[in-house]
């Protein structure tokens, strides 16, 4: 089982180093926008990017997932398996961006941005790059390609925040003593959103010049029997992710009509997004162990002591995201200097997103009992019954509350959502969570927190050590807890493989 264990460690830590650096790059970006942007102009950008994270899901088909599904039977071809997905991708996503791209001045005027027809085409060019390569992507975590996954992945970041660099910083100076610059075909004179969104669309450009070679080595046959079969198993997967996508994304489109005051909501999105990027260390650790862990669980799904490794990974998960939990609300006073003055409203839903993404997270482990038996279907009732209560909370709570609301409803969502995938994987495909430890490690990281609040008040060096101190703590408690946890599993698998 060590093997196993550290292949998926070692997986997880290159996805990791590439997301990591992505997300630690790009979050240096926040103080430059939060200093340069306005609230509203922050606001816009984190519009476009909700309507982008939904729209991936539904060009993408769920065929990710799929491919991993077929291509880890020994009968079939995988070079077709991933063929017939990235040529069902694409053709999709090529449809989409010529439709945005015929029609984009309407959108623009529609959404309220006249003049701004340009972006909408660029949102269209990203979503067809970014679709289309993802199943390329999905080929490399496959085949185990994490290096060359994260070296792409990096390259594309670095991009995109170079490009964010030059044009905010240097452009602007440029732009007054050449008026006339090939640049203004594309982005503002003056900084603003603009700016973020050509980044991106730029870097999406890069990322698809290094996959070229992935590209060329794929055998473009359509094979209809394998495409339906992909088609079947995929789209419930699609449709069940859109749902949950919704649940991470509804709450920024909705607050264009709903927030508590019509009149600043942009500013008011704004301000949530920038509190809701202090979680997102929470959030990017969740993604690579995504990566790495999806591949891993189908390929362990045979193995006779595949339900004590789920059960082990399940518990080392919970533990290591509390302590990135509290390392982050124990050391806000640093990590809030981020933001700009302006933008600092948003860190009291910290820790409520905090606590969301570990939910979340818990989630993406508990959800392979349906990826693994096949009954992707039910998927649907899970996702759905999060959105039902994103919906709810924040059509109640959003007039009243703003983006407090927000927070609090992906809190709640995540939580429904893991109750019901817990219920409905007993029944269906069960793997014996140890909820027992899981509950000892999410108790002993929000005591410690609450510890921390009723402390006395202390000069700034003294609360840092303290904090330091209580960390310490938790890590004693959280080592405790999974040795015994270890020690409880071992001996009731081996209790079990005896008889």
């Amino acid at each position: 089982m060590a093997n196993p264990l550290k292949q998926l460690a070692g997986e997880t830590a290159i996805y990791g180093l590439s997301t990591i650096l992505a997300r630690i790059v790009n979050f240096a970006l926040v103080p430059l926008y939060t200093r340069v942007l306005t609230e509203s102009d922050y606001g816009v950008v984190t519009e476009f990017m909700a309507y982008i994270a939904i729209l991936q899901v539904v060009l993408v088909l769920g065929l990710e997932t799929g491919c991993f599904r077929f291509a880890s039977k020994d009968d079939v071809d995988r070079n077709a398996v991933f063929s017939n997905a990235f040529m069902a991708v694409g053709l999709l996503s090529l449809l989409f961006f010529a439709g945005v791209t015929l029609f984009s001045p309407q959108i623009s005027s529609a959404m309220g941005y006249d003049g701004f027809s340009n972006i909408i085409i660029y949102i269209g060019a990203i979503l067809l790059i970014d679709c289309t390569t993802a199943i390329l992507f999905a080929r490399q975590r496959f085949e185990h390609k994490a290096v060359k996954f994260a070296t792409i992945k990096t390259v594309k970041i670095l991009t995109e925040v170079g490009v964010n660099l030059i044009l905010y910083l240097v452009m602007p100076k440029v732009f007054i003593s050449n008026p006339n610059h090939f640049l203004l075909n594309f982005v503002s004179a003056t900084p603003d959103f603009t700016y973020a969104i050509f980044a991106i669309f730029v870097s999406c450009l890069v990322a698809l010049v290094l996959m070229l070679p992935d590209i060329l080595h794929l055998e473009l046959k359509f094979n209809k029997r394998l495409w339906k079969q992909l088609m079947l198993y995929s789209l419930p997967i699609m449709i069940a992710g859109l749902p949950g996508v919704m649940n991470d994304f509804l709450d920024r489109i909705l607050m264009r009509y709903l927030n508590a005051d019509p009149v600043m909501w942009r500013a008011d999105l704004g301000i949530y997004q920038a509190g809701v990027k202090i979680a997102v260390i929470m959030s990017l650790f969740i993604q690579m162990f995504r990566y790495a862990s999806e591949p891993f669980f189908f390929q362990r799904s045979k193995d006779k002591n595949r339900d004590e490794l789920y059960v082990t990974v399940m518990n080392y998960f919970v533990g290591f995201c509390m302590f990135g939990f509290l390392a982050i609300m124990l050391y806000m006073d640093v990590i809030g200097l981020i933001l700009g003055r302006d933008f600092r409203a948003g860190l009291s839903i910290a820790p409520i997103m905090l606590m969301a993404y570990a939910l979340l997270g818990i989630l993406t482990n508990v959800n392979m009992w349906y990826k693994l038996s096949g009954k992707t279907k039910y998927a649907i009732y899970v996702t759905l019954s999060g959105l039902v209560v994103t919906i709810l909370i924040n059509a109640f709570f959003m007039p009243i509350y703003s983006y407090h609301a927000a927070a609090w409803g992906h809190l709640a969502s995540y939580g429904v959502m893991l109750i019901v995938s817990v219920l409905m994987g007993r029944k269906y495909y069960n793997i014996p969570y140890n909820w027992g430890t899981v509950s000892c490690l999410i108790l002993a990281a929000l005591v410690i927190y609450g510890i921390s609040f009723c402390l006395p008040e202390m000069s700034f060096f003294v609360k840092m050590i303290v904090h330091t101190l209580l960390i310490f703590v938790y890590i004693a408690i959280g080592f405790l807890v999974l040795k015994r946890s270890n020690k409880r599993n071992k001996l009731a698998y081996e209790s079990q493989n005896r008889q």
